[in-house]
């Protein structure tokens, strides 16, 4: 049985591409996901690397699809050694039961864990950049700050619960819960207020 593995990082991205290269290639069964590749437990590839048994093949578009790092990307292909099935990328021309395919492999794999540190330290750089400039990187609070004391206020005098006070203000809970949060940190720092 020929199965395929489809990843892209976040759910504005389209796997479309990757789903079409994979039909076009005859695999039986695509596993698609919207997760990011440095996060080694996703569901959708722990269901497919489940199923493969001996005589599978495990077919990606992009090797990077499949792992982000060096080390996922041997505990990947030791599974499915031990399973007895074998591993295809469409756009690296890897052949696993060869030594010099899995030497291929492994230096591909490299350089993935390397780009996804590199876009990592991007990341880091641009948003302290941002600070820099006086950007406040996350999202918009989700209450006013006049709703937010008053928020605070309800939850902390005893006249509402965190869920009410959420569905109240139209928001989630947890924003009710940053909210008291950060008025506790203002306490320590405010004693008197």
């Amino acid at each position: 049985m020929i199965y395929g593995y489809a990843r892209v990082s976040t759910q504005e991205q389209e796997l479309s591409t990757q789903v079409d290269a994979l039909r076009k290639a005859g695999v039986d069964f695509i596993f698609e996901e919207k997760r990011s590749g440095g996060d080694t437990k996703r569901a959708e590839l722990e269901k497919v690397l489940t199923l493969l048994g001996s005589g599978d093949t495990l077919v990606v578009y992009k090797l990077d699809r499949v792992a982000r790092s060096l080390r996922h990307l041997l505990l990947i292909l030791d599974r499915l050694g031990s399973q007895g099935a074998q591993f295809r990328s469409l756009t690296e021309t890897i052949d696993t039961s060869t030594a010099a395919g899995r030497m291929m492999m492994q230096i591909v794999g490299a350089f993935a864990e390397f780009e996804l540190e590199m876009i990592r330290e991007r990341t880091k750089a641009g948003l302290h950049a941002a600070m820099r400039r006086g950007s406040k990187p996350g999202r918009p609070r989700a209450m006013k700050p006049a709703e937010e004391i008053e928020a605070v206020r309800l939850v902390l005098s005893g006249q509402a619960t965190k869920s009410a006070v959420a569905r109240r203000f139209g928001t989630h809970i947890s924003s009710v819960k940053r909210a008291l949060h950060r008025a506790s940190g203002q306490r320590e720092i405010f004693p008197d207020n």
